[in-house]
């Protein structure tokens, strides 16, 4: 059987490789960096900022495969006390609850809206212009986008609902997404998957062992367009200014800043998982959506306004700070009249596979990963000589099916 190579050892790349080898495949997993992770690193140090996605969603397809492979381990979701801490601005002030509005639409179905309207026309539509702006700049927290409602109005309300859900969806890895990669790579291991770090892949690497087997890219999609000589390959995704804080502890501090006023967020992450930074301190993360050509300064200044508002006397108390500007590193976002079926093929003809948080396959934003590296290896497995396995497909409760 020829054996399997997985370029990135991230979430998609160790989903394929886990995948593959439990069907009894032989894997070798490629990783650039000394470390493993991909874009779900997290900082080593006393604050512990994740590079990547903050949090798993509770009813998304790699939550029931985790939990059933014993790689979730502890993760926590937002303590009771912190929901009173919840503020949204609204015409520059803050304020408890969302409009009205926003719960209204949240409570919609994403199959009733349709592909082919932008989000804010079939929103005004259903609740007012108020309420169609106020939950495209809510729902910019599960997309990284400047402008949520030019995007397609079917893309923007799956994430609408599920951002908005109560009881929440959102559970956090406690430690971080290193802890969940660490329990992947163990499994992978265990599983006499072959893991070499510190190897970079150039085209002509990637077409010697395309002639010795199937390859899987799991990587960004701009390297991938590289290591593949396809120019192709492109999607739209999200531009974002983030500032990391860690800041001496005060009472009093928001929770959350969601404004709607424009898209931003600002979460003080340590109040749901205390390991994350030491006694007396916690750590903040400010995601400001910019625009093409704006520059990564506006973002943060937007985000040093809603700091101003939720964390008082917060200049003054910073122990550690970082800012950043993520480029094509959110996942893809959809326009009118396309889906996740439009966005690049996993399969690119002659055993090589695509598998990565911009390709054409479904779930919210990290969940399209795992989608991908798990079809990318059933694909993988198939071509390598062996009968392909069946595909697990997962229903809405999260429980596996054969497929």
């Amino acid at each position: 059987m020829q054996r399997i190579h997985i370029i990135g050892g991230g979430l998609a790349g160790f989903t394929a490789a886990i995948t593959a080898a439990e069907s009894g495949a032989l894997v070798t997993v490629h990783e650039a960096h000394h470390t493993l992770g991909g874009r779900a690193r997290t900082a080593e140090g006393p604050y512990r900022t994740n590079d990547g996605p903050h949090a798993l969603y509770r009813h998304g397809p790699h939550w029931a495969w985790l939990a059933q492979r014993d790689l979730l381990g502890p993760t926590v979701t937002v303590p009771l006390l912190q929901a009173g801490r919840f503020h949204f601005r609204l015409g520059g002030a803050l304020r408890r609850t969302p409009p009205l509005a926003l719960l209204r639409l949240a409570r919609r179905r994403a199959e009733h809206a349709p592909v082919e309207a932008d989000f804010h026309s079939w929103a005004a539509a259903q609740v007012g212009e108020e309420g169609a702006r106020a939950a495209a700049r809510y729902a910019a927290v599960a997309l990284y986008h400047h402008d949520p409602g030019s995007l397609s109005a079917a893309f923007v309300q799956e994430r609408l609902r599920r951002a908005a859900a109560l009881p929440p969806e959102a559970r956090y890895p406690v430690g971080g997404w290193a802890q969940i990669i660490d329990r992947m790579a163990a499994r992978a291991w265990n599983l006499s998957v072959r893991i070499e770090t510190a190897t970079r892949i150039d085209p002509g690497t990637l077409d010697r062992l395309a002639r010795s087997g199937p390859v899987v890219v799991a990587t960004s999609l701009d390297a991938a367009r590289i290591l593949l000589r396809d120019p192709t390959l492109t999607w739209e995704s999200g531009r974002t200014a983030l500032i990391d804080l860690a800041l001496r502890t005060r009472r009093g501090d928001a929770f959350v800043v969601s404004d709607l006023d424009a898209p931003g967020w600002t979460e003080r992450f340590s109040a749901q998982d205390r390991t994350l930074a030491p006694a007396g301190r916690q750590l903040v993360q400010g995601q400001i959506p910019v625009a093409p050509g704006e520059s990564k300064a506006a973002g943060i200044a937007r985000a040093e306004d809603l700091l101003d508002l939720g964390f008082p006397g917060w200049r003054d108390r910073v122990e550690w700070r970082r800012e950043a500007l993520a480029t094509g590193r959110t996942g893809a976002v959809d326009r009118p009249g396309t889906t996740w079926r439009d966005r690049p093929a996993i399969d690119r003809g002659n055993g090589i596979y695509l598998a990565g948080d911009q390709v054409a396959a479904p779930g919210l934003l990290s969940e399209v990963s795992f989608n991908s590296g798990m079809e990318a290896a059933v694909l993988a497995f198939g071509a390598s000589g062996q009968p392909r396995p069946a595909r697990q497909t997962l229903d809405v409760n999260g429980a596996e099916a054969g497929g």
